[in-house]
């Protein structure tokens, strides 16, 4: 006697038979769904996006990422060209054998890199990961966004009346960049630094690993860029502009104001200057703040740090770079400007 077992309780046999053609099937039910969702809450949602609070919100989180994201690209690109196709032997011999002598070198290197802070922040993990001391990273990291060719210039078309802004920038965010990359060099500690496991190469051709690398990176620096974008729109959409008016009559308020809203505004640094020199209430060294403080920290910055170097290192190294940054700025500002 033959008896036929039954499959066990709670498996569904379509599922079983056909795996694609249910997957398929839910996918369409789930589309169906939000479609009809989109339909019933249609009203609503315009009514919500018509707002002018999320018209200015909207604006500045598409202004944050479509300026963000280019350069984020470029980034994305030489930190997989490094990781793949420049051997680790090479960051040896450009840079200098002490850490303290590598760290002004790889400072002053920032003036090669013709983009953003979104471009410096991979660049600088694939140099960790290809064994340059963090020290040097980290101060390429913070002086490549403010000292390139493209933000110098962008800072003289910004300030045609004040061109001494320009080496003040220079000078200020060397100095500070620098001046960081020694701090860490003697008080950091490994555990603090964790940057994330990337894909293996092994066993694949250069342009496959390339490409594994750049897609890696892309959605992993990519997503946090949305996040930090997300939180700068909604910060710059609820501060009046009446409290900046009012913030510019006390120098050190002035300078500790826009050092902080370098840091909620999130802007590119390639179009920091042109923003700043519309402040014309407040004073160049206020401005300069501003401008040496964005570049280094600010929201999206500090995202993608959590996402490139860990929690624990954005938490320390974030704050210790908004009061230098400052530090620099004054001291720069008072002897320059």
């Amino acid at each position: 006697m033959t008896t036929t077992e039954s499959a066990p309780t709670g498996v569904d046999h379509r599922e079983a038979d056909d795996p694609q053609g249910w997957q398929f099937n839910s996918s369409l039910g789930l589309t169906v769904l939000l479609l009809l969702l989109v339909v019933v809450l249609q009203a609503p949602i315009r009514r919500v996006l018509s707002a002018p609070v999320m018209q200015s919100w909207m604006t500045v989180f598409v202004a944050v990422v479509v300026q963000a994201l280019p350069f984020l690209v470029l980034g994305v690109l030489l930190s997989a060209i490094i990781a793949v196709f420049v051997p680790p032997t090479f960051f040896a011999r450009a840079l200098p054998k002490h850490p303290a002598l590598a760290v002004p070198v790889a400072g002053m290197a920032g003036v090669v890199l013709p983009g953003c802070e979104c471009a410096s922040v991979p660049v600088a993990g694939a140099l960790v990961r290809r064994g340059v001391t963090p020290a040097a990273a980290l101060a390429f990291l913070l002086s490549a966004p403010a000292i390139n060719p493209i933000v110098l210039t962008a800072t003289a078309v910004a300030f045609p009346r004040n061109p001494q802004m320009v080496i003040a920038r220079f000078v200020a965010s060397l100095l500070a960049a620098c001046v960081m990359g020694w701090l860490w060099q003697r008080l950091g500690r490994t555990d603090w630094l964790r940057p994330p496991a990337h894909p293996s190469s092994d066993g694949l051709s250069n342009g496959a690993a390339f490409w594994g690398s750049v897609r890696h990176d892309v959605m992993h620096a990519g997503g946090f860029l949305v996040v930090g974008a997300m939180g700068a729109a909604t910060l710059k959409s609820v501060v009046p502009a009446s409290w900046l008016h009012a913030a510019a009559s006390n120098q050190a308020v002035s300078i500790l104001a826009l050092a902080i809203l370098a840091v909620l505004l999130s802007i590119c640094s390639e179009a920091d200057a042109f923003v700043v020199a519309s402040l014309s209430q407040f004073s160049l060294t206020a401005r300069l703040a501003f401008l040496v403080v964005g570049p280094m920290i600010d929201l999206k910055l500090f995202a993608m740090q959590t996402a490139t170097f860990g929690r624990g290192f954005a938490l320390r190294f974030a704050p210790a770079t908004f009061v230098l940054a400052i530090l620099m700025s004054v001291l720069v500002g008072a002897v320059l400007l």
